[in-house]
């Protein structure tokens, strides 16, 4: 456990009550303060009470007088569509509102690490697709390389629970919009930009607010390094906003194109990771070779791990050796069975079109499974993408409009997963990859994409061999 520095003996209100807000309750005890706690929902507080925290409603008249900080959980609006009460309370009340990301960063410091030959570094990744795929890819590397590490923050434990890192550690963060835009502290050591695309709009009120959110870990955090995407406008705009002059080898530019410039370079095109130095190419190697990385979305996440691992002062050969032994991710283009012939994949974690675009990509011949919590207007660039795709079998509770989004695409309305996967199983040919890559949310019939995932995952172990 990390503890939280700043507020001993002084009263904090932690709204939230889930994974990383009873984290940051225990967090903010262990280091002294007098935590407060609320939920709007009767579990979480008793879950708090359990703990022996004592709650208070930040709504009420007078429950925030006395309040160093209110913390809150990522979930939880703080300006768009519009504020939870208990935060706009707090900024009428002139209290601070953080959340456990900010309260990390201020506290992960300790007073031993002038003793330490080698400090702990922090490499924080954001990005619409590819963070989680990209973090669990660069603990792998490390680890494999040797080095202590720890994954945390979106992935993996929360940021808090993490022990206190010692000599030459890493702790890998993979850090949502949500949790980078209200940090009060960002101070990461390197920071990575895989990609922007259109998602979460709603919360960041258009997507000049969903960039703003992503670019406070560069423009607030300051990294040593910037590991940045440019294959969009956004990245473009962040990798020359972080450069100081041409060829500065503070910022590692990551394509799927050829890169040619006088700085620091790693592009994936045709599956070929190239990394060029000041022009000239230092490493090359085959990423179609790697089986936990099928598709050009996932040599970009393979790229943006590399260019990480460099900046930590990893061989590109540790590397390489490293990558072909990465198992992937649940939920993420993850192969979980083949039968006569025909694979199945689950990428229930493709809950945007953008993602679902690039799993469509990765293989060959597919019978899609898809549909989800979506708007059809937004799903139009999924019929020019769908090329590879024999027939889509939709679920969802609107399942029959997004059937009508795909065009002529050939497509069965299913509803439910089970039939779906029966019907995609059944029509199956060898050769042939029964995908799950939904391009929408999971929240019309499922708790999470997780939870969804886990579903199909079930029906496909028992169709028997």
């Amino acid at each position: 456990m990390i503890a939280v520095r700043g507020y001993q003996d002084q009263r904090v209100v932690v709204l939230g009550l889930g994974r990383s807000g009873l984290s940051a309750a225990r967090s903010l005890r262990a280091g002294g303060a007098d935590v407060l706690a609320w939920d709007d929902g009767a579990a979480g507080r008793a879950a708090a009470e359990a703990e022996g925290f004592a709650l208070r409603d930040p709504t009420e008249k007078g429950a925030l007088e006395g309040v160093a900080c209110l913390v809150t959980s990522p979930g939880i609006p703080h300006l768009y569509p519009a504020p939870h009460r208990a935060i706009l309370a707090a900024m009428d009340a002139g209290v601070p509102v953080d959340n456990d990301i900010g309260l990390f960063f201020r506290s992960l410091a300790q007073s031993d690490w002038a003793m330490l030959d080698s400090p702990p570094r922090v490499v924080a990744i954001t990005g619409t697709n590819g963070k989680s795929t990209t973090a669990a890819l660069l603990a792998h590397l490390l680890s494999e390389a040797g080095r202590p590490v720890q994954l945390a923050g979106n992935i993996g434990r929360g940021v808090l629970d993490i022990d206190p890192p010692g000599d030459g550690a890493v702790v890998v963060l993979e850090l949502s919009s949500y949790q980078i835009e209200l940090a009060r502290a960002l101070t990461p050591d390197i920071a990575v930009f895989t990609n922007l695309t259109t998602d979460h709009l709603d919360r960041h009120g258009g997507m000049g607010g969903y960039f703003a959110a992503k670019r406070r870990l560069f423009a607030e955090g300051g990294p040593d390094r910037a590991v940045i995407g440019v294959d969009e406008v956004e990245g473009r705009f962040l990798a020359n906003q972080m450069a100081e002059v041409p060829g500065d080898d503070r910022l590692i530019r990551i394509s799927g194109t050829r890169l040619d410039g006088p700085g620091w370079d790693i592009s994936t095109r045709k599956g070929w990771l190239s990394e060029r130095r000041k022009g000239r190419q230092v490493a090359s190697f085959d990423l179609r070779q790697m089986p936990g990385l099928p598709g050009a979305h996932n040599h970009q996440n393979a790229a943006c791990a590399y260019g990480a691992a460099r900046a930590l002062g990893l061989a590109p050969r540790v590397i390489e050796d490293a990558l072909g032994t990465y198992p992937g991710l649940p939920h993420r283009s993850q192969r979980v069975a083949e039968r006569g012939g025909v694979s199945f994949v689950n990428d229930s974690k493709a809950t945007n079109v953008d993602a679902a675009i690039h799993a469509l990509s990765a293989f060959k011949r597919i019978r899609w499974i898809c549909g989800g919590l979506a708007d059809p207007a937004e799903l139009a660039p999924l019929r020019e993408a769908a090329g590879n795709v024999a027939k889509a079998y939709v679920i969802g509770r609107e399942a029959e409009a997004f059937a009508v989004a795909l065009g002529d695409l050939p497509s069965e309305v299913c509803t439910d997963m089970a039939t779906a996967v029966t019907r995609a199983a059944a029509e199956a040919r060898p050769g042939d990859t029964v995908l799950l890559a939904p391009a929408a949310k999971s929240f019309d019939q499922y708790d999470s994409f997780e939870a969804r995932g886990d579903h199909f995952v079930a029906i496909v172990s028992e169709l028997g061999p």
